[in-house]
C-alpha cells in the first residue's frame, strides 16, 4: 500500500491554502447551517478512497477556515505558524512517535530535553528549573499549580498526592482582578475552588496594586498561591515583579507567572526590561502558538522547584520501560499518550535564532502601535490603550445627539462586524473598565507594513458608511 498519493494531494491542498491567504477574506463566508449541512449526513457503510476524502473535506471546509494564520488576523493572540515548524508539525504527524518516554521516542524526548534548555536561556530563566511541553498556556497553568499546590502543602507536612484535599488546610490564590480565565480554569481542575480565588485591584495601569496586595496578603494567614500577569490579555499590563515577589515570598506564597504572551517578549533586549525580577518567581507559564509562531498544541511550563513538579505529575507501572539516563516526559506532564512537541519547537528557534525571534517579537509591537494609532486618527474613534507592546484597545463613538455608553458599546460592536465581513481584516471585542472596545492583537510572524495598511483602510473604509451602521 501506498500513502504517497493521498500525502501528496493533502500537501497540494495545503500549499494551496497557503499560498492565497493574501487574497482570501479573512472571516469564514459560510455559516453554522451550511457546514452542517456539507460535513454531516448518515454514517456510511462502505469506505472512500482516501484521495477522495481528502478532496472531499477541503471542498466542504472551504469558506469555514478562518485565515487566522495570515498576516491580517489580529483578534486573540495567535501566531501564524512559521513554514519550518508547519512542515516538522507534518514530519511529526507521519513519525507518529509517543513523546512520553524515551523508550517510545528516543529522538522526541532528546528534542525535547534540547528546546527546554534553549527555552530558558531565550527568557532568561533559571537554568536548574524544571520544564513541560504542554497542548497549550492551559495545561501549563495546570502543571505549574499542580506542582504549586504539592509544594506549599508539603511545606505543612501534607502530602496531597498521598491525602488529597479531604481535610487539607485552605489553600488562597491572590490573583490580578484582570486575569485570564484559564487561570481560574486550571484551580479548577485542581480542585482548588475558585472561591478560594482573591482579585486583587489593579490600577490605571492595569498592574495589581502594590499596597492593596499586602493587605491582602496579610489578611491571608493560611497558605496561599500569588498568580502574576505577564501580559493581560487587553491591554498586555505586566505587573511589577520587582516589588510583588518579594512581598509574597514575604508571607510564604509560591508566585505562579501567567506570562501567555509576555514571557515570550523576555526574548526582545528592548521588551526585557518590562517583565524585570520575573525570574524570582517559582513557576512560568506560556504558550508556543502565539510569538514562536509553531502550529497549536503547544504551550510551556517551567518550575523553579523540580522535585515538586516531579512529584506533582510522575507515575509509574510495571510494564514501563525507563532509561536512567534520559529525561522521560511522562515525569513532567499531565498526559500519558502524548504528540512530539519538541520537533515543531525545534525547528522554529532553529528557523528563527535569538536575533529572528527578538526581531519578530519588536516588528509585532511596532505593527500593533501602527494599527492603534492610524485607527486613532480616523473621526469617531477613541484609543482606550496604545499599548507598551502588541495589545492595544479602539473604541468606536456613536456621534448622534444624546449617545450614552450603552450607545458607543452597540456602535464599537457593529464597527468590528462590519469590518470583519469585508474580509480585509479581522479584530475581536471586548469589555475593559465596563467599556466595549476592539482589541488589536499582533503576533504573527506574517504580518506586514502592507497588512496594516490594509485594516487602517479596512476601517476608514467602513466608517465611511456612517449611518448605515448604526445598530
Amino acid at each position: 500500500m501506498t500513502y504517497s498519493p493521498t500525502l501528496r494531494r493533502a500537501l497540494d491542498h495545503a500549499t494551496r491554502f497557503l499560498d492565497d491567504l493574501e487574497c482570501r477574506p479573512v472571516a469564514t463566508t459560510v455559516g453554522l447551517d451550511e457546514l452542517r449541512t456539507r460535513l454531516g449526513g448518515a454514517l456510511s457503510e462502505r469506505g472512500m478512497d482516501p484521495v477522495d476524502v481528502i478532496d472531499e473535506l477541503v471542498a466542504n471546509t472551504e469558506g469555514g477556515l478562518l485565515g487566522s494564520t495570515g498576516g491580517r488576523f489580529f483578534a486573540w493572540v495567535i501566531g501564524g505558524a512559521l513554514e519550518s515548524a508547519l512542515a516538522a508539525d507534518w514530519l511529526t504527524s507521519g513519525w507518529n512517535q509517543n513523546a512520553v518516554l524515551f523508550s517510545t521516542g528516543p529522538a522526541a524526548a532528546v528534542v525535547e530535553e534540547v528546546v527546554g534548555a534553549w527555552l530558558k536561556e531565550l527568557l532568561g530563566l533559571p537554568t536548574d528549573a524544571s520544564f513541560a511541553l504542554t497542548t497549550g498556556c492551559q495545561l501549563a497553568h495546570f502543571t505549574c499549580l499542580a506542582a504549586a499546590r504539592y509544594a506549599v502543602l508539603r511545606d505543612l507536612d501534607w502530602n496531597v498526592n498521598e491525602r488529597g484535599l479531604f481535610d487539607a488546610p485552605t489553600l488562597r490564590i491572590l490573583a490580578s482582578d484582570q486575569r485570564h480565565a484559564s487561570v481560574d480554569r486550571a484551580v479548577r481542575y485542581l480542585g482548588l475552588g475558585t472561591e478560594n480565588i482573591i482579585g486583587v485591584p489593579t490600577n490605571a495601569a492595569g498592574q495589581i496594586d502594590v499596597a492593596l496586595f499586602q493587605a491582602a496578603l496579610a489578611d491571608e494567614t493560611g497558605p496561599k498561591i500569588v498568580v502574576l500577569n505577564a501580559a493581560d490579555l487587553n491591554i498586555a499590563a505586566i505587573d511589577d515583579f520587582n516589588e510583588l515577589i518579594p512581598l509574597a515570598h514575604q508571607y510564604g506564597a509560591w508566585v505562579h507567572i501567567d506570562g501567555a504572551f509576555g514571557l515570550m517578549a523576555r526574548a526582545s533586549r528592548s521588551k526585557r526590561p518590562l517583565t524585570r525580577g520575573i525570574e524570582q518567581a517559582q513557576s512560568w507559564a506560556t504558550d508556543g502558538h502565539k510569538w514562536l509562531n509553531v502550529p497549536f498544541d503547544c504551550g510551556f511550563a517551567f518550575v523553579q522547584d523540580r522535585g515538586a513538579h516531579r512529584a506533582s505529575m510522575t507515575v509509574s507501572a510495571n510494564y514501563i520501560t525507563t532509561e536512567e539516563r534520559a529525561r522521560d516526559e511522562i515525569d513532567w506532564n499531565p498526559e500519558w499518550s502524548r504528540r512530539s512537541r519538541g520537533f515543531t519547537v525545534y525547528a522554529a528557534i532553529k528557523e528563527l535564532g535569538r536575533a529572528g525571534l527578538e526581531q519578530l517579537i519588536d516588528r509585532s509591537c511596532a505593527h500593533a502601535r501602527a494599527i492603534v494609532d492610524g485607527i486613532g486618527q480616523l473621526p469617531g474613534t477613541e484609543v482606550l490603550w496604545n499599548s507598551q507592546l502588541n495589545q492595544g484597545l479602539v473604541r468606536f463613538i456613536d456621534a448622534r445627539p444624546g449617545a450614552g455608553e450603552t450607545d458607543h458599546d452597540a456602535r464599537t460592536d457593529t464597527v468590528i462586524a462590519a469590518v470583519n465581513a469585508t474580509g480585509e481584516a479581522f479584530f475581536s471585542g471586548t469589555t475593559w473598565r465596563g467599556k466595549r472596545a476592539m482589541r488589536v492583537s499582533v503576533v504573527n510572524w506574517r504580518t506586514s507594513e502592507s497588512d496594516v495598511q490594509r485594516a487602517i483602510n479596512a476601517v476608514a473604509s467602513v466608517l465611511t458608511r456612517g449611518k448605515d451602521l448604526r445598530s
